[in-house]
C-alpha cells in the first residue's frame, strides 16, 4: 500500500514540476493576432561550429534570407577537420571566421562564441542590434528568428529556446527522459522561479551580453548556458524560456549511442547541482516513483502482486510520459510505453555523469577531453 501511495504522489509531482512551459508557437499566434507593422529590429547571428558538416548546411538554408535583409550570419569555425567550412562558405552572405587556438581554461564553444562577438563588436557601427547564438544542429522556421528578436526587444530579457528534439533511429528515443528532465530542471513554467537557459538558442543584445560578462565570464564552464543565465540574473536581467514546439528543432546525437551517452553525461551531473534543491527533490521522487511502478509490474508478472494495480499505474505513468514527450520531441506513446527501459538508461548515464564530473573531473566532447575545474554548482 505504501508503494502505491508513493507512486501516486510521484505521479502528481510529475505534473506539477513539468507544468505548461511556453512555446515559440505561442509567440507566433500572439504576433498574428495583433495588427502591427512588420518589425525592423536588426540582428546578427553567431554559430559556433566544430565538425558540423552534416548539419550546418540545413541551418544556413533556414537562415538564407537573413544576409539579404541586412542581418549578418557568422560561422565561427572551431578547428573543423571535415567540410564544415566549405559548406558554410557556399552560402551567399555568410561570413566564416576561423577561431584561434583554444586558450588554456576555455571550453571550445565559449571560446568560439566569444571570438564571434568580438569580431562583430569591432566590425559593426550599430550596437543596438539583436544578438543571436545558434548551435549548428538547430533548425528554425523562417519567421522564428525575427519573432525571438522582437520578443527580446519587447521584454529586455535573455530569450532562450529548448529546441524540439527530432529523432530518426531507434536508439535516439533513449533521449526522451533526458529532454523532460532538462525542462523540469529549469522550472521554465514558473514566471518567477525559472533558472538556467538553453545553449542551442540564445537571443540578447550586445549591451546586455557584456553586462552579464558574456561567454568570457563562463569560459571554463562545461554547462555554459546555466552559468551564463545565472550571470544575467546576477546583473539584474530577466531570462525568458520557451520550448521549440517544432518551430525550433534539432536532431541531437545522430552518430550513435556513444555520442548520445557522452552528450548527456557531460552536463547532467552539473545541471543537477544547479537545480533548486526542492525542485531536485521533487524530480527525484517522480523518477523514483517510475521505478516503483516498474517494480510493482515485475511483482505482478511473477505472481506476487496485484496485476490490476500494476496495470493501472503503468497506464497512468505511460499516459503522463506520452504527453510530456510530445512537448519535447517526436517520441510519443510507443516511447512512453517502454519507460522502464528509458529509466534504466537514464540512471546509468546519470551515474556515469556523476563519476566523470566529481571523481575523474573531466568529460569528453567533440573529440576534446575537457578538464573540469571549479564548475558552478550554485542554484540559480
Amino acid at each position: 500500500m505504501i508503494t502505491i501511495v508513493f507512486c501516486l504522489v510521484g505521479w502528481t509531482l510529475g505534473w506539477m514540476i513539468f507544468g505548461r512551459p511556453k512555446s515559440v508557437t505561442q509567440l507566433r499566434s500572439a504576433a498574428a493576432s495583433v495588427e502591427q507593422p512588420s518589425s525592423c529590429h536588426g540582428f546578427d547571428v553567431i554559430i559556433p561550429a566544430r565538425n558540423e558538416a552534416a548539419s550546418i548546411g540545413l541551418l544556413l538554408s533556414d537562415l538564407a534570407s537573413l544576409p539579404q535583409s541586412g542581418n549578418r550570419v557568422l560561422i565561427i569555425n572551431d578547428h573543423s577537420t571535415d567540410s564544415t567550412v566549405e559548406i558554410a562558405s557556399g552560402f551567399a552572405g555568410v561570413e566564416v571566421i576561423d577561431a584561434p587556438d583554444l586558450p588554456e581554461g576555455w571550453t571550445g564553444k565559449s571560446w568560439a562564441c566569444h571570438i564571434g562577438f568580438e569580431y562583430l563588436r569591432t566590425t559593426t557601427e550599430d550596437h543596438d542590434r539583436g544578438l543571436v547564438f545558434f548551435d549548428a544542429d538547430v533548425r528554425v522556421d523562417p519567421d522564428v528568428v525575427q519573432l525571438l528578436v522582437d520578443q527580446q526587444s519587447a521584454t529586455g530579457a535573455l530569450v532562450s529556446v529548448q529546441p524540439w528534439h527530432q529523432t530518426k533511429r531507434p536508439y535516439e528515443k533513449l533521449s526522451a527522459l533526458f529532454n523532460v528532465i532538462a525542462l523540469v530542471g529549469t522550472a521554465m513554467s514558473s514566471p518567477t522561479r525559472s533558472s538556467g537557459a538553453f545553449g542551442p538558442v540564445l537571443v540578447t543584445t550586445p549591451a546586455d551580453y557584456q553586462l552579464a560578462g558574456g561567454h568570457e565570464q563562463v569560459r571554463d564552464q562545461v554547462v555554459e548556458d546555466l552559468a551564463l543565465a545565472a550571470n544575467y540574473r546576477l546583473s539584474g536581467q530577466r531570462v525568458e524560456l520557451f520550448r521549440g514546439a517544432e518551430a525550433v528543432r534539432f536532431r541531437m546525437y545522430p552518430n550513435g549511442l556513444r555520442q548520445l551517452s557522452e552528450g548527456w553525461a557531460k552536463n547532467f551531473a552539473t545541471g543537477a547541482g544547479s537545480t533548486h534543491p526542492l525542485r531536485l527533490l521533487a524530480a527525484v521522487v517522480w523518477l523514483t516513483s517510475l521505478g516503483s511502478a516498474t517494480a510493482l509490474g515485475i511483482e505482478a508478472i511473477s505472481g506476487s502482486g496485484s496485476p490490476w494495480t500494476a496495470l493501472a499505474l503503468y497506464i497512468a505513468f505511460t499516459a503522463q510520459l506520452a504527453w510530456m514527450f510530445r512537448q519535447v520531441g517526436n517520441f510519443g506513446l510507443a516511447t512512453a510505453a517502454v519507460f522502464p527501459l528509458l529509466l534504466g538508461f537514464f540512471f546509468c548515464v546519470f551515474g556515469w555523469s556523476l563519476w566523470r564530473t566529481y571523481v575523474r573531473r573531466s568529460v569528453t566532447w567533440s573529440g576534446r577531453a575537457i578538464s573540469l575545474g571549479r564548475q558552478s554548482q550554485k542554484p540559480c
